[in-house]
């Protein structure tokens, strides 16, 4: 299962990687294409599609990565057990957060079928529904940081008992 997750982890950071070099070429070449008084219309919609999904899948890789998501200067000075609280309460009041996002991001992306992308043809539930994707995948970093919080603890110390 680790090595399912490890190529799933590295499949997402190469498909936000690919996704920001597309957006990048696509702005680049949407603003020479208007400078030559010939715009490409569809850049901006297929620019605000890649953007949601950017968005939402480059948080779970930021949020994968470092635990970024705290004021270690402030929290390094309460004790080691308020620190674990406080540690805890964070990452639910985030799950919580992430919960509402999917509860109301999904009857949103449902909603938003009907509604096209001007240029693109395509329903706008195609971004929308990064919200609620993004945030289940958010979820579950979060999950897989929080359990190996406790493991990495729990081994400490059954290694300092066995001194």
């Amino acid at each position: 299962m680790k090595k399912l997750y490890y190529w799933f982890c590295k499949f997402e950071e190469a498909i936000v990687a690919l996704l920001i070099l597309l957006l990048t070429g696509l702005v680049f070449l949407s603003a020479i294409m208007r400078t030559m008084n010939h715009p490409i219309n569809w850049a901006q919609d297929f620019a605000l599609l890649l953007f949601a999904w950017i968005i939402m899948l480059g948080a779970d890789v930021a949020l994968r990565r470092a635990d970024f998501i705290r004021i270690s200067l402030l929290v390094e000075r309460f004790p080691a057990i308020a620190q674990k609280f406080l540690y805890y309460l964070w990452y639910l009041l985030i799950i919580i957060f992430l919960g509402i996002l999917i509860r109301y991001g999904i009857p949103l992306a449902i909603d938003s079928r009907l509604r096209l992308f001007q240029t693109l043809g395509i329903s706008y539930s195609w971004a929308t529904i990064s919200v609620p994707v993004g945030a289940m995948l958010m979820i579950l970093t979060i999950i897989i940081k929080m359990a190996k919080n406790i493991l990495t603890k729990k081994e400490t110390e059954d290694a300092k008992e066995a001194i």
